[in-house]
């Protein structure tokens, strides 16, 4: 596991910058413990993960007077077919490429970037998620979210927000526009959240195969094609889903949220 830590360059006037007072009001609203006790782990850096892991660690950044820990994880290397739903990083591996990039963008000496070029496996997943680590998963199988659950099952305290979408499968009848969120949430060794395979079969028993668990032409053959703006979504409900966390609660956090991005349909879901 590569380590980065990077100081910022000096802003310039035309920096997007925002103003100190401001971002000092965010974060006195903001509690912070759930991302400081462990790390903060983005697995899967595709096109859901490319999205969610700008904005996070752009967030993380701002928030100058906090130290961050960030652990990016994949198995995956950028190829030249990806680029019309990503914009890539550079043509390697997409932790070590995606770690880079964010790096020389938002990096500063409290804010600890990492990466792990490595698929999620059993054998790995207990180095993946540790005690205390909001984990979110942009990955597109349903054998690596069970993985991730199940890891999650056993700690004490965590955070897994998993996000996805269908993809454009004309034979399924899937135009690739619906995504959700799963929100799995574990404190003092209790499930405050259902895990991901709770309510989902297709997760519980999952059909598919692991990255990991591919060979060059099943790798070369797995996923449908995903629509950018389908992404876009996904990634900003995993941030939206954060950031819901890290608030006052006013009432419990939703399980889930589904919604359809040529409907404009968005809705959380309570389901315990």
């Amino acid at each position: 596991m590569k380590t980065i830590t990077r100081k910022r360059k000096k802003a310039t006037a035309n920096s997007a910058v925002l103003p100190r007072p401001a971002i000092d009001t965010v974060a006195s609203q903001l509690d912070l413990s759930l991302l400081e006790r462990g790390r903060v782990v983005m697995i899967g850096l595709g096109g859901i993960g490319q999205i969610a892991s700008r904005y996070l660690t752009l967030f993380l950044s701002s928030l100058k007077d906090h130290e961050f820990r960030v652990v990016l994880v994949d198995g995956d290397t950028f190829e030249p077919d990806n680029t019309y739903r990503m914009d890539v990083p550079d043509f390697a591996n997409k932790a070590e490429a995606t770690c880079h990039h964010l790096s020389e963008r938002f990096g500063r000496p409290e804010l600890h970037l990492r990466w792990l070029p490595e698929y999620v496996t059993p054998a790995n997943v207990k180095k993946i998620i540790a005690e205390g680590d909001f984990v979110l998963a942009g990955v597109d199988n349903h054998a690596t979210r069970l993985l991730l659950s199940q890891r999650l099952s056993r700690l004490k305290n965590g955070v897994l927000i998993s996000g996805g979408n269908d993809g454009v499968d004309p034979a399924a009848n899937q135009r690739g526009t619906y995504g959700n969120v799963q929100v799995y949430v574990r404190a003092r060794g209790r499930d405050l959240t259902p895990p991901l395979e709770k309510f989902h079969p297709e997760i519980a028993q999952p059909a598919d195969k692991s990255p990991a668990e591919l060979d060059c032409l099943e790798l070369a053959a797995a996923g449908a094609p995903q629509l950018l703006f389908a992404n876009l979504a996904v990634a900003s409900a995993l941030c939206n889903a954060a950031l819901r966390l890290l608030l006052p609660a006013e009432k419990r956090i939703y399980d889930e949220a589904c919604f359809d991005i040529l409907q404009a349909i968005s809705r959380p879901q309570w389901l315990w």
